[in-house]
């Protein structure tokens, strides 16, 4: 049996890079006798595909802060260009996002294929505010755009039969170079349960801060699932298939462990290596401190209904 190397690191309190390369930025200034308070900069990142027009505010938005836009696209975990937290801006111009079909297919009356192109039209996009927490313990909030999931799994009429949803990232070693070593098992899969695939919350996204999602983020086409953590939202998606059977998911597969099939935000179940308690909020200042971590992400309101009688602790 193949066996595939975790590159999560082994402890959750890693300054991230932004932030140590700001304060490194503060301190050469003050050591040249002034201080200069500055964002870092992202000079590698990938240029965002251009502005998406007449996107409409959607539901279940957030007031808090946006996290500056250099850490949402310049601070990322995608394996398939690299596993530092730079490495996708800086190498993931190698993806061609367009032209881009996803397939629907399974346990499904109508399989279809969707053109990327078709998603991207003015009157099915809204812009939502989303927390984002990442299983290493630093948070993010995200004005993402997209369409609600279940407007687009509808489409393939799933059969009575169905009970979950399998989704899989794009696999070609030549425009995701970081496939070409064993760190994951490749293609990445993730999935969902179907109630959850068809919650209200559950997002595909093709932008965030009005522009087309860059390459880094997933593009052209993401799943964004705001009350779990981070690796659940499954990036550059090429195809969604319905299953009876409970999908076989990358990190789980690797870690099971560690990263349980539902990956729910949940402050009071630790990872093994480290309190999920607590979260760091990326952008807020150059010493950012911690905060509560929020049962759901925050959207216990909306989610917690759908794990009614089950153990959160042996469900992780």
């Amino acid at each position: 049996m193949k066996r595939f190397r975790s590159a999560v690191p082994g402890a959750s309190a890693i300054t991230p890079r932004p932030v140590y390369e700001a304060r490194r930025q503060l301190l050469l200034a003050g050591a040249g006798g002034g201080l200069a308070l500055a964002w870092p900069r992202f000079s590698r990142a990938v240029p965002a595909g251009g502005p998406l027009s007449a996107v409409q505010r959607g539901p279940f938005g957030t007031d808090e802060a946006l996290t500056p836009r250099e850490f949402v696209t310049g601070y990322n975990n995608f394996y398939e260009f690299g596993t530092d937290k730079a490495d996708p801006a800086a190498n993931a111009h190698t993806l061609r996002p367009r032209p881009w079909q996803v397939r629907i297919d399974g346990a499904v009356s109508r399989p279809l294929t969707l053109d990327v192109a078709e998603l991207l039209q003015p009157q099915h996009l809204q812009e939502r505010i989303y927390r984002l927490r990442c299983v290493e313990g630093w948070s993010m909030v995200i004005p993402w755009i997209g369409l609600p999931l279940a407007d687009v799994l509808r489409r393939a009429q799933p059969l009575g039969s169905a009970k979950y949803v399998e989704f899989t990232t794009l696999h070609d070693p030549e425009q995701m170079p970081g496939q070409k070593r064993d760190v994951l098992p490749w293609p990445y899969v993730e999935g969902l349960r179907l109630d959850e695939a068809m919650h209200p919350l559950s997002f595909l996204a093709v932008g965030l801060y009005g522009d087309v999602l860059p390459n880094q983020n997933g593009a052209p086409l993401r799943l964004v699932v705001p009350w779990k953590y981070g690796f659940k939202s499954v990036k550059s998606i090429v195809r969604i298939r319905f299953t009876e059977q409970q999908p076989q998911t990358a990190w789980n597969v690797v870690a099971p462990q560690e990263y349980g099939f539902y990956a729910n935000v949940n402050p009071e179940v630790d990872h093994p290596r480290w309190s999920q308690a607590r979260e760091r909020r990326l952008g807020e200042g150059l010493f950012t401190s911690r905060r509560p971590t929020l049962p759901f992400n925050g959207y216990a309101e909306q989610v917690a209904g759908l794990y009614a009688g089950m153990d959160l602790r042996r469900d992780f």
